[in-house]
């Protein structure tokens, strides 16, 4: 059985089909939402970029900001508080703050001495100055070792003798290492 084939001569070419048009609230709405698509992308990468520029400054602020490595607080014979010593990582000075009244007379120097176990007391400096805060130069090698820091007070200038006080101590306190 054979099929007839149809005769193309005969057909007349036929009209394009009209094509579906697109509401124009479509159009408005997609536009309106690549327009709020492309405020979205940019807020966010800028918000990226604050974020990143708080995380570096305060990277560069935790940096800066002193970090205490060495704590004593020295208790006079009451066992009252007399002096807060520290040391921080930033520096190589030890601080010391007076936490009573108590200052050496015009001939008299307080010095501050290390302690440790096995090893000869040494001195650490002489407090040159009757004010409230002060600063002795120091590395951390110098304090590395010491358990106990203590004052004495000496003649004007300091003891004779870098590792033996000439008078009895009148501070004395534990340091203490702060975990980092």
């Amino acid at each position: 059985m054979t099929h007839p084939t149809p005769d193309t001569s005969s057909v007349t070419p036929s009209t394009p089909m009209p094509r579906p048009r697109v509401s124009s609230w479509w159009r408005a709405g997609a536009i309106f939402l690549m327009v709020v698509l492309s405020i979205l992308v940019a807020t966010t990468a800028s918000m990226f970029e604050q974020f990143k520029a708080q995380v570096q400054h305060l990277q560069v602020q935790l940096k800066e900001t002193q970090q205490l490595k060495y704590v004593a607080v020295l208790n006079d014979t009451k066992n009252a508080p007399a002096m807060l010593v520290t040391m921080n990582m930033l520096d190589d000075k030890l601080h010391i703050q007076r936490l009573n009244g108590v200052l050496e007379g015009r001939e008299e120097s307080l010095q501050l001495w290390a302690m440790s176990e096995g090893d000869p007391t040494r001195s650490l400096g002489v407090l040159g100055s009757k004010t409230k805060t002060l600063q002795i130069p120091l590395t951390e090698r110098d304090l590395a070792s010491a358990t106990t820091l203590a004052i004495s007070v000496e003649p004007k200038g300091g003891a004779a003798d870098p590792k033996k006080p000439s008078l009895p101590f009148l501070f004395q306190g534990m340091v203490i290492r702060k975990a980092l």
